[in-house]
């Protein structure tokens, strides 16, 4: 029996096809996580906000600093 020969290796091109692959991949993910971020961090932070700004009285809050003596030019 004569001893199977194994085919030779592809060298040649082998990290540019290795890094295209892993580019594709790694383009993937991050478009995965942001579009996570956005919509579980970012959206959600924007609406705390704007749930917060809606009833937010600024003279009452300032009347208040005042009060504490936290402004030292106005009595």
């Amino acid at each position: 029996m004569a001893p199977e020969v194994l085919p030779k290796p592809r060298m040649r091109g082998l990290l540019a096809r290795r890094l295209r692959n892993h580019m594709a991949v790694a383009f993937m993910l991050s478009l995965g996580v942001a579009a996570l971020y956005k919509f579980r961090v970012a959206d959600q932070r924007k609406k705390a906000y704007a749930d917060f700004y809606r009833n937010y009285d600024v003279m009452k809050d300032f009347e208040e600093m005042r009060k504490a003596g936290i402004f030292q030019s106005v009595k």
